[in-house]
């Protein structure tokens, strides 16, 4: 089952590249996926949120949910699991973007999920659709560029929400 999973994975991307990939749409993503290097962007908006007195919770949630989904994701299981990137492993994918860390999972996806599902929680939906929508954009961005299988993005969007229910639950209710 194991291997039907990993096999999959690899079709998948390269179903991606043959059919999906367009010439005119390659830079937008590859510019959309860099958004959330190093969660800037959602750091970012997590510090500007942290300056209005209204919207602090939020701020403060959306830091705790990057921070646990850091620490699950960046500094135990791409370290135990040590998956290596799919451009790596299968010679006919050419990836759009190259990283320097470990497959699975997608630490993008983690931090986008996270901090986008406590924006879609927590800020009026005009504030928080938009930010859910770009997370998960993201998470498929992964893709697109051959960075990641879709395994990695699913379980790193998966300990995104996690991290991000954990992060409501500390924080608790309020904008």
């Amino acid at each position: 089952m194991l291997q039907y999973i990993l096999n999959a994975d690899g079709r998948i991307l390269l179903f991606i590249q043959e059919f999906l990939r367009f010439e005119w749409l390659s830079p937008i993503v590859v510019f959309i996926t860099g958004l959330a290097n190093n969660g800037m962007v959602w750091i970012l908006l997590a510090v500007l949120l942290l300056c209005f007195k209204r919207y602090r919770k939020t701020g403060t949630a959306m830091a705790v949910a990057l921070l646990i989904g850091y620490v699950i994701t960046n500094l135990l299981l791409k370290n135990l699991v040590m998956r290596p990137r799919p451009y790596e492993v299968l010679a006919a994918l050419q990836p759009l973007v190259t990283e320097g860390s470990w497959s699975f999972p997608s630490g993008h996806s983690t931090c986008s999920i996270a901090a986008g599902y406590v924006m879609y929680k927590k800020l009026p939906k005009y504030m928080g659709i938009p930010a859910i929508v770009l997370a998960v954009i993201i998470c498929l961005s992964r893709l697109y560029v051959g960075v990641h299988y879709p395994t990695d993005v699913i379980c790193g969007a998966l300990i995104g929400l996690f991290a991000a229910m954990c992060s409501l639950r500390i924080v608790g209710n309020g904008k």
